[in-house]
């Protein structure tokens, strides 16, 4: 199944959208601005359709995945989708046209959405200005409380489209509702409903390890029946209701083996949350599971991979290797680095699963000794030819999209390289 067919859905619908809105126009009654407020209309419904389909990627519908390339993969269309619907909502503001006499409800709602809408983008945007900042308290928690109320601000924009002078157009704004009726309807089940449908597992915190001093080493055992089964490489949403902060719902790779009776997540602290959780949790403790999620799978790639992990994105590529059969198929360079050997997770398991299986090689660089880790040296060590590899990373963002260009520049294909984001936001 091809993984852009979600993203090609999405804009064929904006398309169909202005299709519609172009044979179906308003009523010309003759009233004043009528191109305006025609050209206004089209523009709004297509905001409304934007919306909506980012509305729908937040339920996380596991069905929908394989459409997209993963959830990892859904959240990046969901950024871009809400970002088309926020310029196109000042367009939509700046085309239509506003007269202060006569006030009409919807005008009061028009600037009610919008100034919400912005209140809640623009930190997503553009979060280290310093004013956006206090929204939030620049922290991942303080960002999602504030996307809780998008939902909110979508139902009043719609209602505001329908309480406005504006030129009658039934097709249109029938088409409208539609999407209008998918966005509130994926807000509800997100915020309100979803509890009673989604696969929430009850698991206990059996351990807490801290390979080195800034790593916590979570295990989970389910209580009663465990989540359902996952692949290697997946990841899983969290939580720990019954410690205050660490009651909201974080991603986290699987660290452990699908066929393991527990689950392993491996998480450094890097922000509150994950500082708390280093320094607070405790085996005992309650946690709530939802996935697993995530394509992330080296299976599906050729016979010759490479495998780069820069710091603690070395989880899925534990739970690759716990999972590595013993006639392993492929040939693997796997490549780790971090800057300070203190730093390295799990080296000694890495190493002996390299011993195991012959057709895996293990590289460990620190880069604060050994210098920073080049697709050139890669190459070098694949013969000098790697156009014919599979590229699977995971790591900082910045790291991930510089390798990404280089691996490209070296002859590997944009189709044969794979990398999981956790940019979420």
């Amino acid at each position: 199944m091809k993984r852009t067919t979600g993203n090609l859905i999405i804009i064929t619908l904006v398309v169909l959208t202005l299709i519609i809105w172009l044979v179906f126009p308003p009523i010309k009654d003759g009233a004043e601005n009528y191109a305006r407020a025609y050209a206004g209309e089209v523009i709004g419904s297509m905001v409304i359709v934007l919306m909506a389909c980012s509305l729908f990627i937040s339920t996380r519908p596991k069905w929908a995945e394989p459409f997209f390339g993963g959830l990892d993969k859904m959240y990046g269309t969901h950024r871009r989708t809400s970002t088309a619907a926020f310029l196109l909502m000042f367009a939509h503001l700046l085309i239509v046209p506003i007269t202060i006499v006569n006030l009409r409800l919807g005008n009061y709602l028009a600037m009610i959405a919008f100034l919400g809408i912005v209140a809640i983008v623009l930190p997503t945007l553009a979060p280290r200005i310093p004013f956006l900042n206090k929204l939030t308290g620049n922290t991942y928690e303080g960002w999602k409380s504030l996307h809780r109320y998008i939902g909110i601000f979508f139902i009043i924009g719609f209602i505001h489209s329908l309480t406005v002078n504006a030129p009658s157009a039934f097709i249109g704004i029938s088409w409208t509702q539609i999407f209008f009726i998918i966005g509130t309807a994926s807000y509800l089940y997100t915020e309100f409903f979803g509890q009673f449908f989604k696969k929430y597992t009850a698991y206990t915190v059996e351990a807490v390890n801290h390979p080195n001093p800034s790593t916590t080493e979570v295990v989970l055992r389910a209580k009663k029946d465990p989540i359902q089964k996952q692949r290697a490489g997946q990841f899983l949403f969290v939580r720990f209701p019954k410690e205050k902060t660490l009651a909201e719902s974080h991603p986290f790779t699987i660290a452990s083996a699908p066929q393991e009776d527990v689950l392993r997540v491996t998480i450094k602290a890097c922000g509150d949350y994950t500082r708390h959780l280093f320094s607070n949790l405790q085996a005992g403790m309650d946690a709530v599971v939802e996935g697993a999620y995530g394509m992330f799978d080296y299976k599906t790639g050729g016979q010759k991979q490479i495998w780069v992990a820069g710091g603690i994105g070395v989880t899925p590529f534990l739970s690759f290797i716990r999972n590595l059969e013993a006639d392993l198929a492929f040939d693997i360079d796997f490549y780790y680095t971090v800057r300070h050997r203190e730093e390295a997770i799990f080296v000694d398991e890495i190493k002996a699963a390299a011993k195991k299986n012959p057709r895996l090689k293990a590289h460990i660089r620190f880069s604060a000794t050994d210098g920073s880790l080049t697709v050139d040296d890669i190459a070098k060590n694949a013969g000098g030819n790697i156009s014919g590899h599979h590229v699977y990373m995971c790591g900082p963002l910045p790291m991930v999209q510089a390798f990404e260009k280089k691996f490209i520049e070296a002859g590997v294909t944009a189709g044969n390289i794979h990398y999981e984001e956790f940019n979420f936001r």
